[in-house]
């Protein structure tokens, strides 16, 4: 089995655009793949089967010799042939040069073997691509779809407020958007426009406008699955429309406009942020 080291700097959000093209190298060549992210990240890293272990490092940050030897040491250990980097530190670079990895994707630096072409425009998760063409991987980012266990999915469905009607996910900070008072006539609106719609708040307790089920989804996996059953997602929360892309779930994506952080599909509608949106606006998007 192929033993792929990935090193991946970056937030939630950065991870879970990585995650379709690490599944395409797990699944093609059945690759058991080691994560390097930061720590705070590492939960998304459960999504996939295929990633053995994490192993915390803070790019970009100010990390301490002890760090980047610990690292060293993790990096020296296992029987790696492949690294792929897509980090620009140099401390990377060096430590990579440092290995007995064979092979040595990145997207430059003197420790590559493959160095590889970046895309300067389009989505970020595509552009993941150019670094597995040196592997013989065909990647299409955009149709993948994340499996989900069969638990978690049948937990989230059970959890769903009684009807038939579609489900539609709230998920959105009222102190960075709208005002309690927006929120209401949103819900309102919402209802009047849709009258069997079935509405959850994913949101800190505090947050939740009244009148609607709220839902508390303890992991990554369980809010992933929430995602995957339900009809329509509303947010702002990055992580929560990566997982609606990966799982194919219709979403409305508030303050996301930036073309690298989404897929072009019908079911896709990146707006500007909440607070510069009325609700009747966002309540047009949800009708096209």
């Amino acid at each position: 089995m192929m033993q792929v080291l990935a090193l991946l700097p970056g937030g939630e959000e950065n991870q879970l655009q990585a995650l379709p093209a690490m599944a395409a190298l797990a699944e093609q060549r059945s690759a058991q793949l080691h994560v390097v992210c930061p720590a705070q990240a590492a939960h998304v890293w459960t999504l996939l089967p295929a990633v053995e272990r994490c192993i915390p490092f803070a790019f970009g940050q100010r990390w301490s010799l002890a760090d980047w030897t610990n690292l060293l040491g993790n990096v020296r250990e296992p029987d790696f042939q492949v690294s792929l980097n897509l980090s620009t530190d140099w401390s990377i670079d060096l430590l990579l040069s440092l290995s007995r990895i064979p092979m040595r994707v990145a997207g430059g630096g003197f420790s590559a073997t493959e160095p590889v072409r970046q895309q300067s425009t389009g989505r970020h998760g595509q552009a993941l691509g150019a670094w597995l063409q040196p592997l013989g991987v065909h990647y299409d980012g955009d149709a993948y779809r994340l499996p989900l266990p069969r638990s978690a999915l049948a937990e989230a469905r059970a959890a769903l407020p009684p009807g038939n009607g579609p489900a539609l996910l709230l998920a959105a900070s009222v102190a960075a958007g709208w005002s309690p008072e927006d929120w209401r006539g949103f819900v309102a609106a919402v209802g009047q426009a849709f009258p069997s719609v079935r509405l959850l708040w994913l949101a800190p307790e505090e947050e939740a406008p009244a009148g609607i089920r709220r839902c508390r989804a303890a992991t990554i996996m369980a809010e992933a699955a929430t995602v995957a059953s339900v009809d329509l997602v509303l947010t702002d929360e990055p992580r929560l429309a990566q997982l609606a892309v990966l799982t194919g779930t219709a979403l409305v994506a508030a303050g996301m406009e930036d073309p690298g952080r989404l897929p072009r599909r019908d079911a896709v509608k990146p707006l500007p942020a909440l607070n510069r949106l009325r609700p009747q606006e966002v309540l047009q998007a949800l009708r096209a």
